[in-house]
């Protein structure tokens, strides 16, 4: 049979319209050959922000052919922007197109199963007067945190923590900051570096949340990497100073501002932000909400960061005093 023959008849499948016995055989050879060239998992990224993760079965011209495990896709070449671990080239972006990335078809995991999916994008924030976390949105090197782990500083460094044979840690010291909104208190940054291609996260949708689901985070607390913590959203909708924010359970700590809050899709929902801290109160932690990032990065040209603003992270010295002599009588 041919490869026409059998992409011909998976499209009927698919829509489906009544198969026969033959084309149900057929598919399913084609589901069985597909299996049989399972590869590396890959994330393959959509022009409206989508994306979805499965085995790359083939690769053509005009299409990529990839098993999702439970179902097989055949994606249009340009309906694709790119595949992590391969650049497709499909022309320039449309303006509509988001700066971010959604989840599409992640399914509900345990934390634990999470973890794979989900660590290898937290990253460690450094600058020479603070620690904070961060996460990665996307593979291109950009990435988001709290505005006051980088605030009033240019020198800032991003730590990578995977694992190959053991713990590989990966420091890059050339990052910029692209934009920030100390009213927010939001920031995104971006790695100085051509070439890149980051594991990242996608975003998901805080107003979907419900009080009781359960939510984790992952970040450096107190400079401890890769630390995950777990609690439940206990209402989405706390308001602070005319700001709204996510109220959970989780335990956040110094070192854990501008890391992400996960639901259990691997989708971040929440940016890290603060905790009430006191003799006797626990399990009150506060995270924006990731609709609230989503418009700060569609609006990032309105927060570009300006060096020449002297309030813009610059340390400047004070201007020199005028020096008085001794009065003549």
């Amino acid at each position: 049979m041919s490869g026409a023959g059998l992409y011909s008849e998976w499209k009927l499948a698919y829509r489906g319209t009544a198969i026969s016995g033959l084309t149900l055989m057929r598919f399913c050879f084609f589901c069985f050959f597909s299996l049989s060239l399972v590869g590396q998992v890959q994330t393959v990224l959509f022009k409206n922000g989508y994306s979805v993760r499965g085995d790359i079965v083939a690769t053509k011209d005009d299409r990529v052919i990839v098993d999702l495990g439970f179902q097989v896709l055949v994606i249009p070449r340009d309906e694709i922007t790119a595949i992590q671990g391969e650049t497709v080239q499909t022309g320039s972006s449309d303006k509509g197109d988001r700066f971010f990335f959604l989840g599409s078809g992640r399914n509900v995991q345990s934390v634990r199963d999470n973890i794979p999916r989900c660590q290898a994008a937290v990253v460690e924030i450094r600058t020479p007067t603070s620690l904070g976390s961060g996460f990665v949105v996307r593979p291109d090197g950009y990435i988001v945190t709290n505005n006051h782990v980088i605030s009033g500083e240019t020198k800032i460094s991003v730590v990578f923590f995977g694992q190959k044979d053991g713990l590989d840690k990966k420091t890059f010291e050339s990052v910029e900051i692209i934009a920030s909104n100390p009213l927010l208190d939001l920031a995104l940054l971006r790695i100085s570096q051509d070439g890149l291609d980051l594991p990242f996260v996608p975003l998901g949708d805080s107003d979907g949340l419900r009080e009781g689901e359960t939510v984790f985070a992952i970040g450096s607390p107190l400079g401890l990497e890769r630390t995950v913590s777990e609690g439940i959203i206990s209402l989405k909708n706390r308001l602070f100073d005319g700001l709204l924010f996510i109220q959970t359970t989780t335990q956040i700590n110094p070192g854990n501002s501008g890391g992400p809050l996960f639901n259990l899709r691997g989708e971040v929902v929440g940016v890290n932000n603060m905790k009430l801290s006191s003799v006797g109160i626990e399990g009150m932690a506060f995270s924006i909400p990731v609709n609230q990032l989503k418009s700060f990065l569609n609006n990032r040209d309105a927060f570009a960061f300006d060096a020449r603003n002297p309030n813009a992270g610059y340390r400047y010295l004070e201007p020199p005093r005028p020096v008085h002599g001794p009065k003549n009588d």
